[in-house]
């Protein structure tokens, strides 16, 4: 292939979507409990992970063996089912960070319900903030918060020495529905959010700036799901 995506219609990408999920391992009975519970009660289930993408990150977590995981953004658990699902060898200790008060509401029903208390803990209020307090390093860092925080959580981890040595952050909907890429580029995007998406597009492409110039990493922005960077240090 001379480009590295293919060009889908919607219809066929949802195909691809399904074929794609199908032939994947298959998240828990759990997972898809939590995520059809989340599609029926919030209107904007779109911001939480696929199944498909709950697959990815378990496969990830099970390939890294981490032992510390921090995730900026809970929404309602559905990540953080997966990492403690993916790391019960390694017992990981799971960190994730929340700001809005019905986000965490929904993460503490999810915690009780599927027995994750004793490796999860939740960090509420401001996430920069929480960052600046935080020790040691972490194996797997999961960023999916406010987009227009991306850049000061990264630099905010590279700066303290958050990510372990052989560390991987992975930083999510960097395509943010493809408005990062061109404001004209998705026709599809209904208009009650399109002013939203616009503004974190263009602070994605600052953070994509960032990742790209700053000495300290090796990045890569992947063209899957709506768009997934990898971070890691810098291999000398």
């Amino acid at each position: 292939m001379l480009t590295s995506v293919l060009s889908f219609t919607p219809e066929m990408a949802e195909k691809v979507t399904e074929y794609c999920t199908r032939s994947s391992t298959d998240v828990s009975g759990q997972m898809n409990e939590l995520w059809d519970w989340t599609v029926g009660e919030f209107e904007d289930a779109d911001k939480m992970s696929s199944p498909l993408q709950g697959s990815t990150m378990k496969f990830i977590a099970g390939l890294l063996k981490p032992k510390r995981i921090l995730e900026i953004g809970c929404y309602t658990g559905y990540s953080a089912l997966a990492w403690y699902e993916s790391t019960k060898q390694t017992n990981a200790e799971i960190i994730t960070l929340e700001l809005d008060s019905q986000m965490i509401a929904a993460s503490r029903k999810t915690f009780d319900k599927y027995g994750l208390n004793d490796r999860v803990r939740m960090i509420e209020g401001d996430a920069l903030q929480s960052l600046k307090k935080l020790t040691g390093t972490f194996d797997l860092i999961f960023v999916d918060a406010n987009k227009d925080g991306y850049e000061a959580y990264v630099k905010c981890i590279l700066d303290q020495k958050l990510l372990a040595p052989s560390g991987l952050i992975m930083a999510d909907n960097i395509f943010a529905r493809g408005m990062t890429i061109s404001t004209d580029g998705n026709p599809l995007l209904p208009e009650k959010v399109r002013p939203y998406w616009t503004a974190n597009g263009k602070a994605l492409r600052n953070f994509n700036a960032f990742c790209k110039h700053d000495g300290r990493i090796d990045t890569v922005l992947l063209p899957v799901y709506d768009g997934l960077t990898l971070i890691k240090w810098k291999t000398e």
